[in-house]
Parts: structure tokens; C-alpha cells; sequence
């Protein structure tokens, strides 16, 4: 994965993806997946971005 890529539509700060830019605080990819762990989300906190990796 080419980290030097910036998708200016996602941003992101966690530098612990694997997809984070890390010259910016923006997402490489060029989409992400978006989903929930909770039945009933209501709260940001409710939200997690499924394309995540590790680096």
C-alpha cells in the first residue's frame, strides 16, 4: 500500500492504520466501510470504520 497517496475526502488521525497517510492526517484509500458494533448506534462513539488494518 502506497501511504503517499491522500484521499482528501477521508480524513483520519488514527496513525496506527496501515492505510493512514503519514505525511497527513488523511485516509490512502480510495473508500472505506463504515459499520457499527452496537444495535442501535446514537453515539459517535457507536461507529467504527471496518477497513482498518494494523500496521
Amino acid at each position: 500500500m502506497d501511504n503517499s497517496n491522500t484521499n482528501p475526502s477521508i480524513e483520519c488521525s488514527v496513525w496506527q492504520c496501515k492505510y493512514h497517510n503519514t505525511d497527513q492526517e488523511y485516509c490512502a484509500l480510495n473508500k472505506i466501510k463504515v459499520g457499527t458494533h452496537e444495535a442501535d448506534p446514537t453515539v459517535m462513539q457507536c461507529t467504527d470504520c471496518e477497513s482498518f488494518e494494523k500496521k
